[in-house]
């Protein structure tokens, strides 16, 4: 038995609070390693020729906006590929090692690619709503970007720990 499924064992022992924390332990890491996945295409994406050709036309669509300046359709597509990339990645890893779940793939998927997608709708609203109510107080715009990026991200990262929990309630049959 491996030294994960050890610990696993041991928190289940000890009731379900800390198993929601050692839960919670592990999908920080797979977190992280979705950061990286998510980091490693978006440098390396933007390297296709096709896809660098896009950094030119300007993408204006609903409330996206994002012009030349900032890359352009390729930019948005670049990241958004990225960042559904990584959360797709964090989906089997979190379902394997986080939660060690047996719940149907072919329901559970869905359902998370479609709130993955409404949390990447949610942020590319908020972030530059966000960042234009900083820079109204004040703040240099570099500051207000980050910030609001943050706020993104964390928002992101504690609303997917449930949603992931709940997906991923059924246990591993024992073999």
């Amino acid at each position: 038995m491996g030294k994960l499924k050890q610990i696993d064992n041991m928190a289940e022992q000890k009731g379900s609070l800390l198993v929601t924390i050692w839960q919670f332990v592990k999908f920080i890491v797979v977190s992280l390693l979705a950061m990286i996945v998510q980091f490693v295409l978006l440098n390396t994406l933007q390297l296709i020729p096709a896809i660098k050709d896009l950094y030119t036309q300007e993408f204006n669509w609903l409330f996206f906006a994002y012009p030349v300046a900032v890359g352009g359709l390729g930019y948005f597509i670049v990241s958004n590929v990225a960042n559904i990339i990584a959360q797709i990645v964090a989906f089997f890893v979190n379902k394997e090692k986080t939660f060690n779940s047996g719940a149907n793939v072919a329901v559970a998927l869905p359902i998370y690619i479609v709130f993955t997608i409404g949390l990447i709708v949610f942020s590319a609203w908020l972030n530059p709503t966000l960042k234009d109510l900083l820079v109204g107080w004040n703040l240099n715009e570099v500051a207000a970007k980050n910030i609001a990026t943050m706020v993104c991200s964390a928002v992101q990262f504690f609303l997917y720990f449930p949603v992931d929990k709940i997906l991923f309630h059924k246990k591993k049959e024992e073999k």
